[in-house]
C-alpha cells in the first residue's frame, strides 16, 4: 500500500507517530475488506481533542474537555456496498466493523455507480496547507479570556444590561482516509474560536446580538475585547425597531449573509442535487446567471484556510477552479458518486467547495450605503424559507432602513421575499467589506429590488 504523507513542515513530532498508527490502523481495514472478500474497499480513522469554556456575568458556567476517535469502513463487492462504524479502535473491533460490512453489502441492490474514483485522480501529494497550530490554553487562562471578552461588551454600553455568556474553544484533529486503490493520505489541522452575545435594553424592548472570530492559528484571532466590543455595538444598534409597510426596493445584504446567498448557489451547482433533479438550476449550465464580472471560485489550498484540504472525502486531488466565470455557470460541483451518475469526471468536490471566494468590489459599507440610496439594509436573517428546487427565497428579516445613502432607523419584523435566479441576475454591486470570520471570501451583495412584507 502506497502511503501519501504530508509536507514535513506539517506534521510536528507529537502528530508524525499518531498519523503512522492511524495510517495502519487504514491499511489493517482494508486488508480485512480484501481478506473477505471485497473488490474495493475504503475507510477514514480520526482522533481529536478538544477545550470549550464558558462563562456568564463573569462566572464559569461550562469546562469541557473532549477526546473523540472513531472510524468508518465502507466496501464493495462488484456494485453492491456495506458501511460500518465504530468508535472501538480494538484490533477485535476493527474486524467486526469490515466483517458488518461486508454483511451489509451482501443485502444491498448493485448501483453501477458505486465504487472507488480512478486511481489517477487520488492526492499524489499532500501539501504544508499550514492547517495545524496546536493552542496549549490552560483552563484558567481559557477562562481569563472569556470573562475579558464579556467584561468589553457589558462595559461598552450602559444599554448592555444582560449577557448570554462568552466561550472560547481550541480543538485538534488528525485524520486518515485510504482506499484500495492505492492510496492512504491524512493531516493534522487545528481550529480555535471566540464568542459572545450579549442583550441591551432601552426600557423600551430589548435586543439580543453577538459577534465571533475563528481561526486555525490562536494568534490569528479578533483580540477578545474586541469581539465582545462588536457584540455590543450590534446589539445596541438594533435597539427601537419598527416594521415598515410592504413594498419593492433595493436590498443590501450585508457581507456575512451574502456569503449565505453563496452558500445557496453551492448547493445548487452540487453534482448530488443535479442528478436528483432538485436544483434550480438544473438547466442553466452555460448560461449567463451573474452580471459580466462576477466569478464563484474555490481555493481550497490556501493557507490557514478554515475550509482547505488536499483531497476531497473520495481521496481526490482538490484543486483551484471556478464554477462561475465573467457571469456564466461552467460547471457542476462534484464528487466521483455524483460524476458518475452525470456522465463526467470528480472535481475533487466530494463534501463541498472549499474556500469560496468571489472578488471583492471598490466600494466600502458606507460607498455601498450610497449606492443603496433608499431601501433597507439587511443584517440578520431568519427562518428556512428556501426553496432549492424552485429557487423560490422568503425570510423574516431585519436591519436598516436607508434613506439617500444614510441608515434612518432599525427595522424589525419583516420579510424579504424574491427568487435567487433574479436575485443573482439583478445583483448591481459587490462591496470590499468582508469583516466576518468564516472560510468564504466576499463583500456585502446589493440587489437592485425584492420584497418587503413588512405592517
Amino acid at each position: 500500500m502506497s502511503i501519501t504523507d504530508p509536507h514535513p513542515a506539517a506534521l510536528a513530532d507529537s502528530d508524525k507517530g499518531q498519523l503512522e498508527q492511524l495510517q495502519q490502523i487504514i491499511d489493517d481495514l482494508l486488508g480485512e475488506a480484501r481478506r473477505r472478500g471485497a473488490s474495493a474497499a475504503e475507510a477514514v480513522v480520526s482522533n481529536s481533542t478538544g477545550l470549550e469554556v464558558g462563562v456568564r456575568l463573569g462566572e464559569v458556567e461550562t469546562v469541557e474537555h473532549t477526546r473523540d476517535h472513531g472510524l468508518g469502513v465502507t466496501v464493495y463487492f462488484g456494485h453492491r456496498k456495506g458501511s460500518a462504524s465504530t468508535s472501538d479502535l480494538s484490533r477485535a473491533a476493527l474486524r467486526d466493523a469490515v466483517a458488518q460490512a461486508c454483511t451489509i453489502a451482501t443485502h444491498t441492490q448493485e448501483d453501477p455507480c458505486n465504487g472507488l474514483p480512478p486511481a489517477e485522480l487520488m492526492a499524489n501529494a499532500i501539501p504544508d496547507l499550514d492547517l495545524s497550530h496546536p493552542w496549549a490554553i490552560s483552563v484558567d487562562d481559557a477562562v481569563r479570556l472569556a470573562i475579558l471578552c464579556e467584561d468589553a461588551a457589558r462595559a461598552d454600553d450602559p444599554r448592555i444590561t444582560n449577557s448570554e455568556g462568552a466561550s472560547v474553544s481550541t480543538h485538534a484533529g488528525l485524520q486518515v482516509y485510504g482506499n484500495s486503490n492505492g492510496f492512504i493520505g491524512g493531516y493534522p489541522s487545528t481550529r480555535h474560536s471566540l464568542s459572545c452575545a450579549v442583550v441591551a435594553d432601552d426600557g423600551d424592548g430589548m435586543q439580543r446580538d453577538y459577534w465571533w472570530s475563528s481561526a486555525r492559528a490562536a494568534e490569528d484571532l479578533e483580540e477578545a475585547a474586541a469581539v465582545g466590543r462588536r457584540a455590543a455595538e450590534r446589539a445596541v444598534a438594533r435597539l427601537g425597531g419598527r416594521s415598515i409597510g410592504t413594498c419593492k426596493v433595493p436590498i443590501l445584504f450585508q457581507a456575512m449573509l451574502a456569503a449565505g446567498l453563496l452558500r445557496h448557489l453551492a448547493a445548487a451547482i452540487s453534482g448530488d442535487n443535479i442528478y436528483r433533479k432538485t436544483s434550480f438550476l438544473l438547466e442553466r449550465l452555460g448560461e449567463q446567471l451573474f452580471p459580466s464580472g462576477f466569478t464563484l471560485s474555490e481555493e481550497p489550498h490556501k493557507p490557514r484556510g478554515l475550509a482547505s484540504a488536499p483531497f476531497d472525502s473520495d481521496g481526490v486531488a482538490t484543486r483551484p477552479q471556478a464554477f462561475v466565470e465573467d457571469g456564466v455557470l461552467t460547471g457542476w460541483s462534484l464528487g466521483h458518486y455524483a460524476a458518475c451518475r452525470l456522465g463526467l469526471q470528480s472535481t475533487g468536490n466530494a463534501g463541498g467547495l472549499r474556500n469560496m471566494r468571489v472578488p471583492l468590489g471598490e466600494h466600502d459599507r458606507d460607498g455601498m450605503l450610497r449606492l443603496l440610496g433608499t431601501g433597507l439594509y439587511v443584517t440578520d436573517l431568519m427562518g428556512q424559507g428556501v426553496n432549492g428546487v424552485t429557487g423560490d427565497y422568503s425570510r423574516g428579516a431585519s436591519g436598516f432602513w436607508v434613506e439617500d445613502g444614510i441608515i434612518q432607523y432599525p427595522v424589525e419584523e419583516i420579510t424579504i421575499a424574491s427568487n435567487l435566479k433574479d436575485m443573482y441576475a439583478n445583483l448591481v454591486a459587490i462591496g470590499n467589506d468582508c469583516d466576518f470570520p468564516g472560510s468564504t471570501t466576499t463583500g456585502s451583495w446589493l440587489i437592485e429590488e425584492m420584497t418587503i412584507a413588512g405592517s
